[in-house]
């Protein structure tokens, strides 16, 4: 259901040269902080994750929304990726396999001039898992690190991917990121049970672990997409730039045979992370305004699903029916 992403998020572009994700760029809110200052622990160290230290970057103050200010002679040259700890943070430890929310600032090295700030829009970004999808001197890096904690990123011209008004192509450029929460991902949604849900649709059943199997109910589409609203939750709006983390299950309307579900993989599923701009326009548009927690039916027309062009398990011009659980949006 891929398409090319180009959207970039100030923090992954900081970990943009050793990252191994798809790029994203969407932001949302979540976790808090503390910003009392406390020792670093050794997995907070640059150098025991294996990354240079960036040198001559002072932390100076907090301004009144909580966004550190930092000092550096301009213009700086930055010829390697390289990673200096700011201030430890005294709130919890963060584990393996946790989400992680930051807030980050971005400035131009040569010019010293501020180019973005995730404070000023108000919005968090929660793009980071802490697992073997990043690359393992940043999963060294930020295990173990405290919630609240600050580090300083310098990437350098060729890394930054920039293509703005603001910053050259060939300029460097100075991250600062501050962890503001850490969390575990659900594996089902968690929502309230819809009890309008109309009489014709097909039927929807949950496992005890969540799964989903469907009896068809002899649906006939008329063509348009259907979105059903089974659970309600109360988290994130899902809007066209968020990125998602969903469980999902595929079924042909015209047989009810399964052509895929991240159910299947694992013990309680594997659930996958996409920006909803990468999927076919029935998900697109049964998703938007969503809310994280929920579980949707999809019901979608060859029209918004793949046309008159097969795919593995999805003949050409199907109808597709949907069961997806929305586990976060950012």
């Amino acid at each position: 259901m891929n398409k090319k992403h180009t959207h970039f998020s100030i923090l992954r572009q900081a970990l943009a040269v050793f990252a191994t994700l798809a790029l994203a760029g969407s932001l949302a809110a979540c976790g808090s902080s503390s910003h009392s200052s406390s020792s670093s622990s050794p997995s907070q160290s640059a150098r025991s994750a294996g990354i240079p230290k960036v040198e001559g970057i002072s932390l100076t103050s907090t301004a009144a929304n909580g966004e550190p200010t930092i000092t550096f002679v301009h213009p700086k040259k930055v010829t390697s990726f390289s990673v200096s700890l700011l201030r430890s943070g005294t709130g919890t430890r963060v584990k393996s396999g946790q989400r992680l929310c930051f807030n980050s600032s971005a400035w131009n090295a040569r010019t010293g001039k501020k180019i973005s700030s995730t404070w000023k829009v108000g919005h968090q970004d929660c793009s980071v898992m802490l697992n073997n999808s990043i690359q393992p001197s940043m999963l060294k890096l930020f295990t173990g690190a405290r919630v609240g904690s600050i580090w300083a990123f310098a990437i350098p011209g060729s890394s930054s991917g920039s293509t703005t008004s603001t910053v050259n192509n060939d300029d460097a450029y100075i991250t600062v990121m501050q962890l503001e929460g850490a969390r575990t991902d659900p594996t089902r949604a968690t929502g309230t049970k819809v009890t309008t849900v109309p009489a014709n649709l097909p039927r929807v059943t949950l496992a005890a672990n969540g799964k989903p199997s469907i009896n068809m109910n002899g649906y006939k589409s008329n063509g348009k997409l259907v979105a059903q609203t089974l659970l309600q939750g109360n988290g994130t709006t899902v809007t066209p730039s968020s990125t998602v983390l969903v469980q999902y299950s595929g079924w042909l309307l015209s047989n009810g045979k399964s052509f895929d579900s991240s159910w299947n993989r694992g013990k309680n599923g594997e659930p996958i992370e996409f920006p909803l701009s990468n999927v076919v326009k029935g998900w697109q548009q049964g998703l938007k305004g969503q809310k994280v927690g929920s579980q949707v039916l999809l019901i979608v027309p060859p029209s918004l699903g793949y046309g008159s062009t097969a795919q593995k398990g999805i003949p050409a011009n199907s109808t597709l029916v949907f069961v997806i659980d929305i586990l976060a949006a950012f």
